[in-house]
């Protein structure tokens, strides 16, 4: 961890939204931070609230059936309530977003080089001409072969994973100190994910940007995470170093999702161990832990009020002790490799 103040601080962030069914709270208060040059992957099922906790951070989420409160910090500037100009001069300049779809993220009208042009020009003055010739340097600083060409291309000409690249290099366009990263590699196939995986590694070091990654991909998070941070139910209920996380989990959800990996030696089960039930509905969240009636462990404390996030460096929101938890035995890291 660095010495300096943390770039991002989120203090009990909630997101609801008005419906028919009355008030669904997406995200219920949640509190984390980033590092400066720190890699963050967020993990847990469709619908847990990764996304719209992202889309807060960026001051995306713009419905009038939406709240958004709590407090989001960025390089010590808060961010809720921020008005729509302060905003547009911090999203793409000092904190970018790569989309999880690169298709619906860039303009079919329009060629790659004006897309990532348009966006130096709106933070930066510069001509025509200089914002072009940015674009190609871009490109090719993501790993695009024959820049000058693709440059000069539109969305559609390109593979999927050229286009995933050409976002990152969109997103990269004014050297952001925080980029946000979607659901980066989904529909790549494997090769072009490691590649994709490679690039997002390489950023830190090359432009000295920090990373949160959401994904629902624990192989990803393996590969360039730093720490994991687990959701489920719209907060957060395990968080930690990658390493502690991966070999000594905390939380009975942690183990179901490692536990549905395929092992990658030894005999392959017949069947994957699945995790019993359905996510919950987040207008209509059970009482007590939201895991709790998917939990085998689950007993008359779970079922009364939210668990809070106990520990120090490596905490978990479960009511178990952590002792008791520590004495599951629990292969958790089948077919998960981490990189040393």
């Amino acid at each position: 961890m660095s010495a300096e103040a943390p770039l991002l601080v989120v203090k009990d962030l909630s997101v609801s939204f008005r419906g028919d069914e009355g008030l669904v709270r997406a995200v219920g208060g949640v509190s984390f931070s980033v590092e400066r040059r720190e890699i963050v992957g967020v993990v847990g099922e469709s619908g847990s609230g990764k996304s719209q906790t992202l889309l807060a951070i960026m001051g995306l989420i713009n419905s009038p059936n939406a709240i958004v409160s709590g407090s989001i910090r960025f390089m010590g500037q808060e961010l809720v309530g921020l008005n729509r100009r302060a905003l547009d001069a911090i999203r793409g300049r000092r904190i970018a977003m790569i989309f999880q779809d690169p298709m619906s993220a860039l303009t079919p009208v329009h060629t790659i080089g004006n897309q990532i042009g348009e966006q130096v020009r709106a933070h930066e003055k510069a001509s025509a001409r200089a914002a072009r010739a940015r674009a190609v340097q871009l490109l090719d600083a993501v790993g695009i072969a024959n820049p000058g060409r693709v440059v000069d291309a539109y969305p559609h000409q390109l593979s999927g994973g050229m286009r995933q690249r050409a976002v990152i290099a969109m997103a990269l366009s004014c050297n952001p100190a925080l980029l946000v990263a979607d659901e980066p590699t989904t529909a790549l196939d494997v090769t072009v994910q490691a590649q994709i995986l490679d690039l997002i590694g390489r950023l830190r070091d090359e432009f000295g940007s920090s990373v949160i990654l959401v994904t629902h991909d624990l192989g990803v998070v393996a590969e360039v995470a730093d720490r994991v941070l687990v959701m489920y139910g719209g907060r957060f209920v395990e968080e930690g170093g990658k390493t502690s996380v991966f070999r000594a989990p905390l939380h009975p959800y942690t183990w179901g999702l490692f536990g549905s990996i395929p092992p990658i030696d030894g005999a392959r089960p017949a069947r994957l161990a699945a995790i019993p039930g359905a996510p919950p509905s987040l207008s209509n969240l059970p009482k007590g832990c939201a895991f709790g009636p998917r939990c085998a462990y689950r007993h008359e404390a779970c079922l009364t009020l939210p668990p809070p996030m106990e520990g120090n460096e490596h905490r978990a929101a479960c009511v178990l002790p952590e002792a008791r938890r520590r004495e599951i035995n629990i292969r958790t890291t089948a077919g998960v490799e981490m990189r040393s």
